[in-house]
């Protein structure tokens, strides 16, 4: 069961990559730079100290290992073919000192759990900007196929993970991610609800 999760969640979060950086590059979406930036500075970090924690190996929390490789390429292309919208904004910014000083509390603690738990803090501080873009933008700017196979790869995880601090990661990342999915659906409700609105204007117009 533990190779089943581990090859599952690693081919899951290939896919999740491919597609990400494709659609990317085409420019076909618009992933905002500053939350794939918190998620590697963050996803880093969480890797770290649930090592530190204790005597758990790379394997033992296959979703935070893989989301280290899956994260830091998607940063690398949104800060190459991203375009200008991706850029960080002074929003983004506010959220980089957050994430800076509790980086600082873990390097003067070195408490690993409880930097790890703030650590969660980070990751959820980095759904902010695309949180943000969401409710206020009448477009949706993220594919629901990669969002979807995110939500898939922690529940698969679970099936390997060791530790408290490897189910805490898992259960933030899963609702982390329908907060967003819901947010998503939101802007596709409202754009279609516009869209009819707009069809019987002109029917009524053309009468």
């Amino acid at each position: 069961m533990k190779e089943f999760s581990i090859i599952s969640v690693s081919i899951i979060n290939i896919v999740i990559g491919v597609r990400y950086c494709t659609l990317t590059y085409k420019q076909k979406i618009k992933p905002a730079l500053a939350m794939w930036a918190f998620f590697t500075m963050a996803v880093a970090m969480s890797l770290t100290t649930y090592m530190a924690e204790g005597n758990f190996s790379l394997w033992d929390n296959i979703l935070n290992t893989t989301d280290l490789v899956l994260v830091a390429t998607v940063t690398v292309f949104i800060f190459i073919y991203g375009d200008t919208s991706t850029k960080f904004t002074r929003f983004d910014k506010f959220c980089l000192v957050a994430v800076i000083l509790i980086t600082v509390f873990w390097l003067i603690t070195k408490t690993h759990f409880l930097s790890h738990s703030l650590i969660q803090g980070i990751l959820v501080i980095a759904y902010f900007p695309v949180i943000r873009r969401l409710w206020l933008s009448k477009e949706n700017t993220e594919p629901f196929s990669v969002w979807i196979l995110l939500m898939i790869a922690p529940i698969f995880s679970l099936l390997s993970s060791k530790g408290t601090l490897a189910t805490v990661y898992v259960l933030r990342a899963i609702a982390s991610t329908a907060i967003l999915m819901i947010l998503m659906l939101r802007v596709e409700y409202l754009k279609n609800k516009s869209s009819k609105e707009d069809i019987e204007l002109d029917a009524m117009n053309q009468r």
